[in-house]
């Protein structure tokens, strides 16, 4: 019993002895953050009584805490300009003038060959001379029987005189002199029938002879001796004129309302290294089912260096705005009011940074088009604007 008692005795004292270091351990902790809180106050007493002076000083003081904070920027004054958006796309060369030989009287073996490939021909050059014996036997006959219809009319008009002058002398019978009249006239009526037909037949001669009907360079001559020119899979002559030229390209539909006749083209040849100033000169008057495009073209002057089929780049003017604001497209900045760009204000002297909210329109190349928010006079930050803040004293470069 006694054992019992001294260990709930010394229990009691640890317990009690435990709650009294619990106490004063929440109070030190508790005196630990009060300290802390007067601290922090204190803190953020000093660092506003700190901020309050610098810009005191920094009114006042002219000399080096101010040019610490001077940042180094380049600057543009802003001015009205003619500001243009073109369509990039990419085109081809075509020839006006391509023309692929055939023989005007149907296909004919081939007897002679006047041209080769590479050639520089002219309008109406004789190119080949197809075989034309069977129709040369045609005019032969033609003209046989031309002779033939002359002599028997020439014999029928001597004839009818004779009648006549029989006649005139009571001699013979109206019957004899209307017979000889009428064999006259039936003839001429003949030889003028021969005469056309001769015509048609030397005229179907000329077919054996194929001529270049455009002036150009033969760009393809794949035609043999005794072959049958003009028949299908036969050898080909394709004459190219290089002297009329004209750029093609597909353009969405989308810009239909956008591309005229007459719009401006800006011409990228990147493999001669050559530019041309063109307009439009045809709009496609229908939309292609498939690529829901539709066709442009534009005439380019002679050019040796241009060949048909070469690849190029057309930038068509699709807008413009005369006497308007443009900037650099990288000194456009956004945060979350929108965008901005920062401009140099002139104050007592001294260059300041001042943010200027702006309005966009179109893009292009690397300028930009400004709506409002900026205007001519208007001195723009182009470098060193990165870092700018409202208010920042600046000097230029």
């Amino acid at each position: 019993m006694k054992q019992y008692l001294i260990i709930s005795a010394t229990a009691l004292v640890f317990l009690s002895s435990c709650g009294s270091s619990k106490k004063e351990g929440d109070a030190a902790l508790n005196d630990k953050k009060a300290a802390l809180e007067k601290l922090k106050g204190e803190k953020n007493t000093i660092d506003s009584r700190i901020g309050t002076l610098e810009k005191e000083i920094a009114k006042l003081d002219t000399s080096a805490g101010a040019a610490q904070k001077t940042k180094l920027v380049s600057i543009q004054t802003l001015a009205l300009t003619d500001f243009a958006h073109y369509i990039e796309l990419q085109g081809h060369i075509d020839a006006e003038n391509v023309s692929y030989i055939t023989p005007r009287g149907g296909p004919g073996q081939v007897k002679a060959i006047y041209v080769k490939q590479g050639d520089r021909v002219k309008k109406g050059q004789l190119l080949l001379r197809l075989d034309d014996a069977v129709i040369q036997q045609n005019v032969v006959a033609a003209r046989e029987g031309l002779e033939s219809i002359r002599t028997q009319l020439s014999y029928a008009k001597n004839i009818y005189q004779r009648q006549k002058n029989l006649w005139d002398q009571g001699i013979g019978t109206e019957v004899q002199l209307i017979t000889a009249k009428n064999s006259v006239a039936t003839l001429e009526n003949q030889l003028q029938a021969t005469q056309e037909n001769v015509k048609s037949v030397q005229e179907q001669s000329k077919t054996a002879l194929v001529y270049s009907d455009v002036n150009g360079i033969a760009d393809m001559v794949t035609v043999k001796l005794g072959e049958f020119f003009g028949a299908a899979g036969s050898g080909v002559i394709k004459i190219v004129n290089n002297a009329l030229l004209k750029v093609t390209s597909n353009i969405p539909e989308n810009y239909l309302g956008a591309v005229v006749k007459g719009s401006a083209v800006v011409v990228e040849m990147p493999d001669v290294n050559k530019t041309f100033n063109v307009s439009v000169s045809f709009v496609g008057a229908s939309i292609d089912l498939i690529n829901r495009g539709f066709v442009v073209e534009a005439k380019l002057p002679s050019d040796p260096a241009l060949k048909p089929n070469q690849i190029a780049l057309m930038k068509i003017k699709d807008y413009a705005a005369p006497n308007t604001i443009v900037i650099p497209l990288n000194t456009l900045q956004n945060d979350d009011k929108g965008k901005f760009v920062m401009v140099a204000n002139s104050q007592n002297g001294k260059l300041i940074a001042h943010k200027r909210n702006v309005n966009i329109g179109l893009l292009s190349g690397d300028l930009l088009e400004i709506k409002t928010g900026l205007k001519a006079g208007d001195v723009l930050i182009t470098e060193g604007y990165g870092s700018l803040y409202e208010g920042q004293l600046l000097v230029t470069k």
